[in-house]
């Protein structure tokens, strides 16, 4: 994985309809589902679209989408966005701290010797064929 920072701040204010920046509309549609818990180990979500977790998703718990996934909390277990070969699909969550991560067919997981714990929101995507995680840093209307 590599690690850079977006700061999405110099962006285009959005729309009065919609509350993301321009570049994250389609991060949600009306095929998407909200769980609202935290998956805890041995549970596991799966859907044909796009996944939004208020919760965290600990250590053993899967999260596997056709769509995005978001986690609203600490994503500590596997998550498979973009699961049908969706290139485009991303991960975002406050604490991605995941031990598998999959985007499409890319796989990737945390490098063993990395100590830091940011304290701010992170999207994991595919840049340039690398799964690339990156500060999301963007100004919310």
């Amino acid at each position: 994985m590599t690690k850079e920072t977006v700061n999405n701040s110099s962006t285009p204010k959005p729309s009065v309809e919609t509350s993301f920046p321009l570049d994250l509309e389609g991060l949600v549609d009306e095929n998407t589902i909200l769980v609202q818990r935290t998956l805890r180990s041995g549970q596991s979500v799966y859907h044909d679209g796009n996944v939004v977790v208020l919760g965290d998703v600990n250590p053993g718990a899967e999260v596997v989408a056709s769509g995005n996934v978001i986690v609203m909390g600490a994503l500590r277990g596997v998550v498979h966005a973009g699961a049908k070969g969706d290139s485009d699909a991303l991960v975002l969550a406050f604490r991605l701290r995941p031990t598998q991560l999959r985007i499409a067919n890319h796989i990737t997981r945390p490098p063993e010797d990395e100590s830091s714990d940011p304290e701010y929101p992170e999207m994991a995507r595919i840049k340039n064929g690398v799964v690339t995680i990156e500060t999301f840093n963007t100004q919310m209307r």
